[in-house]
């Protein structure tokens, strides 16, 4: 199981996901890498990645409102950072995984923990 907070850069492989310019600012594309669901954020041309699954009750959070930089559940309320994961409203209380971004070569690459 997954421990749900900022993922740290060092001990994560990265995937290239997509062109840069398939995801203009504004948008948001819905990426699978093993058995994470990943949703990126261009807002303002900065990119951040956070899972895309509530931790109240397991359902999708990437189609969700976005308010600056939260995204609200869109089953029942609940706000994260999409820079950071951290849960920011009730009825959740668990931060969601942040995964790194980085563009290399104009595309967008996605760090996840490497399997131990």
């Amino acid at each position: 199981m997954f421990n749900y907070r900022q993922i740290d850069e060092a001990n994560c492989k990265y995937y290239p996901v997509a062109p840069l310019n398939d995801l203009p600012p504004g948008e948001r594309m819905f990426i699978e890498i093993g058995e994470r669901y990943i949703v990126i954020f261009n807002i303002a041309e900065e990119l951040y990645a956070i899972g895309d699954v509530c931790s109240h009750d397991g359902g999708p959070v990437g189609d969700g409102e976005l308010e600056g930089y939260e995204v609200i559940c869109p089953r029942h309320g609940a706000r994260f950072d999409v820079r950071t994961g951290k849960v920011l409203s009730l009825p959740a209380v668990v931060d969601i995984p942040a995964y790194p971004v980085r563009v290399v070569n104009e595309m967008v690459e996605i760090g996840v923990p490497e399997e131990q």
